[in-house]
C-alpha cells in the first residue's frame, strides 16, 4: 500500500471520476475529489454493461475491454453498493426488418469468431412477449447487466465518502491543484482543457424516461435492444419505468434535446414495444459523451505527476471497473516514491 500521505487528486466526479477514487481509497490513498454540482454524462446515461450486444466487427480491443470490466462489475465492484442498483441481467437483441436481422447476424458471427458467442433466437417474442408481433430474430447476451446509472454514482460517491475521500471544487487549471502527490483528469469532455491535445470530444446523446402507469403493461425484465430500419435504440428497465436511448450526433456543446431526436427515439422504441406508447413521457435530456477516434478510453499516465482517465464514450459505466483497476495499478508503481 501508498504511504498513507499520499495525496491523489481526482479531477471529475462522474462515474469515472468516482470509481477511480474509490479505487484508490481502497489502497490507502488520501483521496479528493474535484467536481462539479451540475449533472454530467453519467447523470444522462442509460446504465447498460453490455459489450456483446454493443460490439461490432472492428471494435475488438473495445470488446476485450468490456468483457474484462463486466468480469469486474460481477466480481466485486458492486461491493458496498446497494444491490437494488442492478436493473436487469440479461440482453435480448432484436432486429425489425430484414436488413437489420442482416446485421445481427453480423455481430453475431464475429462475436463467435472471437470466442465469445452469444444465444441467437428466431422466437424472441418467447423471450420477450411484450415485444411487437413480427419480431422474431435477435439473440440474448445472459451474462450482460444494467444499472440505475444515478443509483449508482450517488452509491459510488457515499462508498467514497466512507472510505474518506473528500470534495472540493471544481479546478479550471493543474497549477490550482498544488498539494497532491498525483492528479487524475477524469472530467470528461473538459479534460483538454486541463491537458491540451488530448483528443476527445464531446457526442451528442438524447435520452427519455418513460414511467410506468397504473393500468399499463409490466416493465420489461431484461434490456431489450433493437436495431430499427438501421437505427440503434436500447430500452432499459428502471423500477419506475423504462429508459430508452439514444441518439448520437455531433453538434458542439449543445444539451437540449430536439424534437426529431425525441421523436425518433419514441418512434422506435414503440416500435419495438408497443405498450410503451401508453407510459408516461417523464424526461428528455441530453448528455456529451467523451468520444475518442477509435472509440477506445484514455487511460494511462500523461507524466511524472498527472494521470488521465476519459473518452469512455458510450462505454463509461461499463468500463467504470476496468479504469479503475488500471489507474490504481499505475499508481502502485509510483509505490514508496515521492512523486
Amino acid at each position: 500500500m501508498p504511504d498513507p500521505v499520499q495525496r491523489l487528486a481526482v479531477i471529475g466526479g462522474g462515474v469515472i471520476g468516482l470509481a477511480v477514487a474509490r479505487r484508490a481509497a481502497q489502497d490507502g490513498w488520501r483521496v479528493r475529489v474535484h467536481r462539479t454540482p451540475a449533472p454530467g454524462a453519467s447523470w444522462v446515461a442509460g446504465g447498460m454493461l453490455a459489450p456483446h450486444s454493443e460490439g461490432w466487427p472492428g471494435e475488438e480491443q473495445l470488446l476485450r475491454l468490456g468483457l474484462a470490466s463486466l468480469d469486474l462489475w460481477h466480481g466485486g465492484f458492486l461491493d458496498g453498493l446497494p444491490p437494488e442498483v442492478v436493473t436487469a441481467r440479461e440482453s435480448l437483441v432484436v432486429a425489425v426488418d430484414r436488413a437489420d436481422t442482416a446485421d445481427l447476424k453480423t455481430v453475431g458471427e464475429w462475436l463467435a469468431a472471437q470466442g465469445h458467442p452469444v444465444t441467437p433466437t428466431t422466437a424472441a417474442r418467447d423471450v420477450e412477449p411484450l415485444l411487437a408481433q413480427g419480431i422474431r430474430h435477435g439473440f440474448r447476451a445472459e451474462t450482460e447487466l444494467a444499472v440505475d446509472n444515478r443509483a449508482v454514482v450517488d452509491a459510488l460517491a457515499a462508498h467514497a465518502e466512507r472510505l474518506g475521500v473528500e470534495w472540493a471544487p471544481p479546478v479550471t487549471a493543474l497549477s490550482e491543484v498544488t498539494d497532491a502527490d498525483a492528479v487524475v483528469i477524469a472530467n470528461g469532455i473538459d479534460a483538454p482543457a486541463l491537458w491540451p491535445g488530448l483528443p476527445v470530444r464531446p457526442v451528442k446523446g438524447e435520452v427519455l424516461r418513460l414511467r410506468w402507469r397504473h393500468g399499463c403493461l409490466p416493465i420489461p425484465q431484461r434490456v431489450i435492444r433493437a436495431r430499427v430500419h438501421g437505427r440503434q435504440v436500447y430500452l432499459v428497465p428502471r423500477r419506475d419505468g423504462v429508459v430508452v436511448g439514444a441518439t448520437q450526433y455531433e453538434h458542439g456543446r449543445d444539451t437540449a434535446p430536439t424534437v426529431t431526436g425525441v421523436r425518433e427515439l419514441l418512434d422506435d422504441a414503440c416500435a419495438v414495444v408497443p405498450a410503451l406508447g401508453e407510459y408516461e413521457l417523464a424526461e428528455c435530456a441530453a448528455g456529451l459523451r467523451p468520444m475518442t477516434a477509435d472509440n477506445i478510453p484514455l487511460v494511462g499516465r500523461l507524466d511524472e505527476r498527472t494521470l488521465v482517465a476519459t473518452g469512455h464514450g458510450r462505454s463509461g459505466f461499463l468500463l467504470a471497473p476496468w479504469t479503475a483497476e488500471a489507474i490504481a495499478a499505475e499508481l502502485r508503481v509510483r509505490e514508496g516514491v515521492t512523486l
